[in-house]
């Protein structure tokens, strides 16, 4: 039954071409003074963003909290409509369409190839719709498939989810789950309709640590036999290593560094993600990581100033960094994607 809802997802990309490739992608929420004035300040969380995800590949993006992940991901999935910029996703076809102002049909079709997973296995699901509801919504509101063929269906994916035997799931309420088996309903929604991309934001951070790893290996097995490719969003560098091949480092809006996972996290160069790595536990006490003295807390991201976002913080920063607009992305070397005037060349 598995074999019915899998696709030759080899035949539906071009693997020479981008799957996804966002340019100047911004995000900016008006903040008003009253009921009755027009805004006058913006909060700024996503600005200016760039980067690709090839096919068979997943990003990671690490930050702290109101960093702009969640935001990214959800502009990404067109659950917010971006301010500015362009996201270019591959169609079926191979050509490259850009889904950022996409409304009605168009956007309603879109939305077959792109899907969510979202953080709280608590909340995403209604709890008044059975299980086999909840999964074959999307079915539902594509046309696709009899009812015979959406239960086959569902109780196919829900096997290749671990729910099993998904007879005994497939008419529960979502109360009568665990959050572990919740989250793997969330996922197998997200992958009924073959999607080829999907945005998973902190999937496992509501989950026990026990089952944690049980979950990732799901998502991971299952990226792999349907060739899909993720956005996965998490505060974990740890989970960032396992899941993903590239590592986004984001910081109020911004990306500030952007590598190969192994390079990244061996090699960091851009003084946020050595605090990142230097605040990540240590499991072994006879090892130590450097300290990075950063000052202070994170900045508002109301109307920020055009200088480097985190200058206020770095332990490097001088009158240039104060002077000049946010520094662009820039490649190091080898692919290894840095936003600082400070930074040299990577290995130099």
């Amino acid at each position: 039954m598995a074999e019915a809802i899998q696709q030759d997802v080899k035949a539906r990309v071009h693997r020479d071409k981008p799957l996804v490739e966002v340019s100047g992608l911004k995000k900016y929420f008006p903040v008003s003074s009253g009921i009755f004035s027009r805004a006058s300040s913006f909060v700024h969380a996503v600005d200016d963003l760039n980067f690709t995800i090839m096919p068979g590949q997943s990003l990671g993006l690490v930050g702290e909290s109101g960093c702009g992940k969640t935001t990214t991901g959800k502009l990404l999935v067109r659950l917010h409509e971006p301010t500015a910029g362009s996201i270019l996703m591959q169609t079926e076809d191979g050509d490259m369409e850009d889904i950022a102002h996409h409304k009605g049909t168009a956007l309603r079709q879109f939305r077959r190839r792109t899907q969510m997973i979202f953080q709280d296995p608590y909340e995403s699901l209604n709890p008044r719709r059975t299980i086999f509801d909840t999964v074959a919504e999307p079915l539902t509101v594509q046309g696709i498939g009899t009812l015979t063929e959406r239960q086959e269906r569902v109780a196919a994916l829900l096997n290749e989810c671990g729910l099993t035997p998904p007879e005994q799931f497939m008419y529960r309420f979502p109360h009568e789950l665990s959050g572990g088996q919740r989250q793997r309903v969330a996922i197998a929604r997200a992958l009924i309709i073959d999607p080829m991309f999907i945005v998973a934001d902190e999937p496992t951070s509501m989950l026990d640590v026990s089952i944690r790893i049980g979950v990732m290996q799901l998502m991971s097995n299952l990226a792999e036999r349907f060739g899909v490719s993720y956005l996965y969003i998490t505060h974990d560098l740890a989970v960032a290593r396992y899941m993903t091949d590239q590592i986004g480092v984001m910081y109020l809006g911004k990306m500030v560094e952007r590598a190969d996972t192994e390079e990244l996290l061996s090699n960091p160069l851009h003084p946020y993600t050595q605090a990142l790595l230097a605040a990540t536990p240590v499991p072994d006490p006879r090892l130590s990581r450097d300290f990075i003295n950063i000052k202070g807390g994170i900045s508002k991201p109301v109307d920020p100033p055009p200088r480097c976002r985190f200058y206020a913080r770095c332990p490097i920063a001088d009158e240039f960094c104060r002077d000049n607009p946010h520094p662009p992305l820039e490649d190091k070397g080898g692919g290894h994607y840095v936003a600082c005037y400070k930074v040299g060349v990577a290995g130099a």
